[in-house]
């Protein structure tokens, strides 16, 4: 079965850190282009940050602000988005997505408490 399945969401309060894990089965992640999107209750979904087919490109929306990372362990065929430095705004919930598959996680809550 092919599936994206995330974890590491939860509470943490203002300028604490979450690590997101996104673990892929089915499909290899070093073959796509990995996406971990967001949607807080009331907005669009959108995205967070990107990682290259090859692992050596990223990119990473304004509101990021050099606070978040997107990695991957390709011998766990996982995909990690480190956040720290967390505020209220960025309570949300947080889902992988596979581009070149068009698969997507269930999505893990996250909320930052002020």
């Amino acid at each position: 079965q092919v599936q994206l399945v995330e974890s590491g969401g939860g509470v943490v309060q203002t300028g604490g850190s979450l690590r997101l894990s996104c673990a892929a089965s089915g499909l290899t992640i070093s073959d796509s282009r990995m996406i971990w999107f967001r949607q807080a209750p009331g907005k669009e979904r959108e995205v967070v940050a990107r990682l290259s087919i090859d692992g050596t490109s990223t990119y990473y929306a304004n509101f990021v602000e050099g606070r978040f990372t997107i990695f991957r362990d390709s011998a766990k065929n996982t995909v990690y988005l480190q956040m720290n430095s967390l505020r209220p705004e960025d309570t949300a919930a947080y889902y992988c997505y596979a581009n070149s598959h068009g698969i997507w996680g269930q999505g893990t809550q996250v909320t930052v408490s002020s």
